[in-house]
């Protein structure tokens, strides 16, 4: 399993909110791109950036730093999300340099739409699966859909997704530990790798999730920031006994 760094953009800032809450922000840094190149050479393997503003907004409002941000960081491979609601705005993010985008909301509501940008864009879409208990949060996580978290990420395994990203957002940004009895559910339930996501404090509780069939990576925020995780230290821990840490890894599927 590999840790994968999360930088959250919002008026230009890298913040973390508190369990999705815009009027909960914590503001790390005025320059977004520099703390992207931070986490890659500390080794990151992968990064996930989220444009809150289009998140909030419904459309993208962060594409010409994040298309900076991935130049920054290359060859290290991004994932990027965030009011991706239609499959233009899917097909920009993509064309920023993201390796992946990751959609939400509209393939929570919309199964034509998932099905039609997995179709489009293979093993590149990434579905983020936002739970709030056993449902599905949706449009930047101030509502909350009549779909369950299995059923949407069940959804994506069929439509061709690359993965699921499963966050608990009454974990998010608090370090009370990940839901991990829901994550390994999900891992279980679904034929596709999943990404979990959502209060991860310790190098113990990424080896709790490392240790769930299914999960390739644990997207990591306010851990990071903070320095109660150590990225170097953590990869270290989560690394094989004995391997190099290997070429940057390509497509999630298989």
């Amino acid at each position: 399993m590999i840790v994968v760094p999360a930088v959250d953009i919002r008026d230009g800032r890298c913040v973390r909110l508190r369990e999705g809450r815009a009027d909960q922000e914590t503001v790390f840094s005025g320059d977004p791109v520099a703390m992207a190149r931070r986490w890659a050479d500390q080794g990151a393997e992968r990064l996930h950036v989220v444009d809150l503003d289009g998140a909030f907004a419904g459309a993208p409002r962060q594409s010409a730093v994040i298309a900076k941000l991935i130049a920054a960081v290359a060859p290290v491979p991004v994932e990027v999300g965030g009011g991706l609601r239609d499959a233009a705005a899917v097909e920009a993010a993509l064309e920023t340099g993201a390796r992946w985008a990751v959609v939400g909301t509209r393939a929570a509501l919309d199964p034509a739409f998932l099905a039609d940008v997995c179709r489009r864009f293979p093993d590149r879409i990434v579905v983020a699966v936002d739970g709030r208990g056993p449902r599905v949060a949706i449009r930047g996580w101030t509502e909350v859909a009549p779909e369950t978290v299995v059923d949407v990420a069940r959804r994506a395994g069929g439509a061709g997704a690359a993965a699921v990203l499963y966050t608990d957002v009454s974990r998010d940004g608090t370090g009370a530990g990940p839901n991990v009895a829901d994550t390994a559910a999900l891992a279980a339930a679904v034929p596709i790798p999943v990404l979990a996501s959502g209060g991860v404090s310790s190098v113990d509780d990424l080896r709790a999730l490392a240790r769930i069939r299914g999960v390739i990576g644990t997207v990591v925020g306010r851990a990071l920031y903070t320095g109660a995780i150590d990225l170097g230290e953590a990869i270290a821990a989560l690394r094989p006994h004995g391997s190099s840490a290997g070429p940057v890894p390509g497509p999630v599927r298989g």
